[in-house]
C-alpha cells in the first residue's frame, strides 16, 4: 500500500496507475468492442465517438481539479485544448500518408489505434526527458518559450506545402532493408510471402506497416511543438502527460470527421500560430514583467480557448459552401520503391 502513495515525478503513484488504467480500458473497449471488425467509420459515428472522448477528457480534468487544485486543473484544460487544436494539423498529414500508401478507410482506424499506442510511449519518453531538463535547469523553459514564439511566427508566414512522403528517409530505409509487398493484406502489418529465389515463405512488411511508421515519425515532428507548449503552461509532469495523451486518445476518432472537412480549417493555422506566440511569451511576461508572479491560469485558459474557437469559427465561415471530402471513398494508390 505504501507504494501507491509513493511520490513519482511529483505525483502519488496511484494517480499514474489510475490514469494508465483508464487509457488501457478505453483502448481495449475501442478496439475490442467498438471496432472488433475492420470497417470504414462514417462522419456521424466519428463525431459521436469524438464527443465521448472529449467528455472523458473533461471529466478527467475535473478529477485533476478536485485532487490537485484549481490552478493545475485550469492548466490541464489549457494544455488539452492546445494539444487538441494542434492535432488538426496532424490529421492533415495523416490523411496524406494514407492517400500515398492507398490505405482503404476500413483499415485506417486500426493503423491509427496502434499509432496512438506507440505515441503514448514516445510522448512519455519526450515528456520525461523535458521534465528532467527543467528540473535541473529552469532556464530551459526560456529556450522552450523562445522556440514556441519562433515557431508561431514562422507558422504565420509559412506557405502551405505537402510533405514529400515518397522520399521520407524511413520509407526509403525500410524499402531497401526489408521485403515490402506491393499490395495490402487486409489489416496485417506483416505477412509471409514466397521468396523470389528459393520459393520459401519469408516475412514481409505491408504498405500498412509503412504508413504506421511514417505516422509515428510525423507525430514526433509535431511533438517538437506540442511538448514545449505544454511545459510552457506547467511543469507538473502528471498534468503535462495526461493532458497530452487525453488529447491524442480521441484523435483517431476525430480523424474521420476532420479528414472530411480538413479544407474547411484553412485559416486555423493563424490562430494556432497566435496561441504558440502567446504561450511562449507569457513565460517572459511572468518572469520579467510581473516580477516572477504567475500568469493568471484563468486568463491563460480564456485567451487560448478564445483564439482557437475564433480560428475555427472564422475558418468555417470563410469556407462555407465548400463540399466535404468523404475519407471512405477510394483513394489513389501510392508507390513504394
Amino acid at each position: 500500500m505504501e507504494f501507491l502513495f509513493a511520490d513519482w515525478l511529483g505525483t502519488p503513484a496511484w494517480f499514474w496507475l489510475a490514469f494508465l488504467g483508464l487509457v488501457v480500458v478505453l483502448t481495449a473497449f475501442d478496439l475490442g468492442v467498438l471496432h472488433k471488425e475492420d470497417k470504414a467509420m462514417g462522419i456521424g459515428e466519428s463525431l459521436k465517438l469524438t464527443a465521448f472522448y472529449i467528455t472523458i477528457a473533461l471529466l478527467f480534468g475535473a478529477w485533476v481539479w478536485a485532487e490537485k487544485g484549481a490552478d493545475l486543473g485550469m492548466k490541464y484544460y489549457t494544455g488539452f485544448f492546445i494539444e487538441k487544436a494542434l492535432s488538426i494539423d496532424n490529421v492533415f498529414v495523416i490523411s496524406l500518408i494514407f492517400t500515398f500508401f492507398a490505405i482503404p478507410a476500413k483499415y485506417q482506424y486500426r493503423a491509427l489505434l496502434w499509432g496512438i499506442v506507440a505515441v503514448i510511449f514516445l510522448r512519455g519518453g519526450m515528456i520525461a526527458g523535458g521534465a528532467a531538463l527543467v528540473e535541473r535547469a529552469y532556464w530551459v523553459l526560456y529556450i522552450f518559450a523562445a522556440f514556441l514564439v519562433f515557431t508561431g511566427v514562422k507558422m504565420f508566414f509559412a506557405s502551405d506545402h505537402d510533405p514529400d512522403i515518397g522520399n521520407n528517409p524511413a520509407v526509403r530505409w525500410i524499402s531497401r532493408h526489408m521485403r515490402v509487398t506491393k499490395e495490402l493484406h487486409d489489416q496485417h502489418f506483416f505477412v509471409k510471402v514466397p521468396d523470389e529465389k528459393t520459393g520459401k515463405l519469408v516475412n514481409a512488411a505491408t504498405p500498412l506497416f509503412l504508413a504506421l511508421v511514417v505516422i509515428n515519425l510525423a507525430d514526433l515532428v509535431f511533438a517538437v511543438d506540442s511538448v514545449p507548449a505544454i511545459f510552457a503552461i506547467t511543469t507538473d509532469t502528471f498534468v503535462v502527460y495526461t493532458s497530452n495523451i487525453m488529447a491524442i486518445l480521441g484523435l483517431r476518432a476525430l480523424y474521420f470527421a476532420l479528414a472530411a472537412m480538413i479544407d474547411r480549417f484553412a485559416y486555423l493555422k493563424y490562430a494556432l500560430a497566435a496561441v504558440l506566440v502567446f504561450i511562449g511569451s507569457k513565460i517572459f511576461v511572468s518572469d520579467f514583467l510581473l516580477g516572477g508572479d504567475k500568469f493568471p491560469p484563468v486568463l491563460s485558459l480564456g485567451v487560448t480557448f478564445a483564439l482557437i474557437a475564433g480560428g475555427v469559427a472564422f475558418s468555417l465561415w470563410k469556407t462555407r459552401g465548400q463540399p466535404l471530402h468523404d475519407p471512405a471513398e477510394a483513394i489513389a494508390p501510392g508507390t513504394v520503391n
